[in-house]
């Protein structure tokens, strides 16, 4: 009776909210996927597998990871737009399926903005432009005089639409040279052909090539020199300020996922960055770990689309 007395005496505000904190306490009670919208190896599942494996030892649940890779990163993305919102679908969101893919293809199957929840921004990471180690090319001064005296010169990248295709575009324009873009479908498939010398660079990410000592790293996206590696030059000062970017990776679920739970992940999420066994393990990769509330997350989202918007356009970037 003083129990129901109690309720009584409720706001109407908090016995609404009293089921959803319920839910929340008691989620996850089953496994959790995580799709990662890329082929496995690549900085996408480097970054999911290292928080994700933190998150199933906190929340008592695996969050299990699933590589559904496709047109950019969107059609894992894709998947989860279309998920229930209940707390047992992810994806890690990215430059690729959520900053870059709205502007660049003509038909998006999702809204990167309004179609997900934006849990969490993870780590960000510089790109890098690579070379084979046994190429003649050792410096971006050589890759410049060598695609001028050869246009048509083949630069990869993880697949039509990702910030690696945005960014090939505008070096073309900033430096004045005419390469051929090609396509590949993730990270692992491009570096095995440069490898084997199919083609002639690669503008992927420092964590994919910045300690494979089959690849001759030329210059970086960042603003300033990398820790741990003092002898990369970055674009700026070579003279190619436009090349300043990173590409960033979070943690997305569906539209209209439960507050209290979104709110629970992010700080779950950020717990697991600041982890002595993923934080260390992150920068000594090139990633850099970042701590934002969820509705910050959401506003990054909708920076990145319009700040690509402007590149796309003016590169003149379309993938189908």
């Amino acid at each position: 009776m003083l129990h129901r007395r109690a309720l009584l005496t409720l706001p109407a505000a908090a016995l609404l909210a009293a089921p959803s904190l319920a839910r929340a306490q008691a989620w996850p009670a089953r496994p959790v996927r995580v799709v990662v919208p890329f082929p496995p190896g690549g900085t996408t599942d480097v970054v999911a597998r290292l928080v994700s494996q933190r998150l199933g030892a906190t929340l008592g649940q695996p969050f299990v990871i699933e590589n559904r890779a496709g047109a950019g990163g969107t059609t894992g993305s894709d998947l989860v737009a279309k998920s229930p919102p209940d707390g047992q679908v992810f994806v890690i969101s990215n430059i690729a399926s959520h900053g870059v893919g709205p502007s660049v293809y003509r038909s998006m199957p999702y809204d990167s903005v309004r179609d997900f929840t934006h849990v969490a921004l993870m780590a960000e990471v510089p790109s890098v432009l690579a070379v084979n180690a046994a190429s003649p090319i050792r410096s971006f001064a050589d890759f410049v005089a060598a695609a001028r005296a050869r246009p048509g010169m083949t630069v990869a990248s993880p697949g039509n639409g990702t910030s690696s295709h945005a960014k090939q575009e505008i070096l073309k324009r900033s430096a004045g040279i005419e390469t051929t873009h090609v396509p590949y479908r993730g990270s692992g498939p491009m570096m095995n052909d440069l490898t084997a010398g199919n083609v002639d660079a690669m503008i992927t990410t420092l964590v994919e090539a910045g300690r494979n000592d089959r690849f001759r790293l030329l210059a970086v996206t960042a603003a300033q020199r990398v820790e741990g590696w003092p002898d990369l030059p970055t674009f700026v000062e070579l003279g190619h300020p436009e090349l300043v970017a990173s590409t960033w990776f979070g943690l997305s679920g569906p539209a209209g996922l439960p507050e209290p739970i979104t709110t629970r992940l992010n700080a779950e999420v950020l717990a697991a960055l600041a982890h002595p066994e993923v934080a260390p393990r992150l920068v000594e990769t090139g990633a850099t770990p970042r701590r934002m509330s969820a509705p910050e997350y959401a506003a990054f989202v909708a920076a990145e689309v319009q700040r690509w918007a402007a590149v796309v356009r003016a590169a003149g970037i379309r993938a189908e």
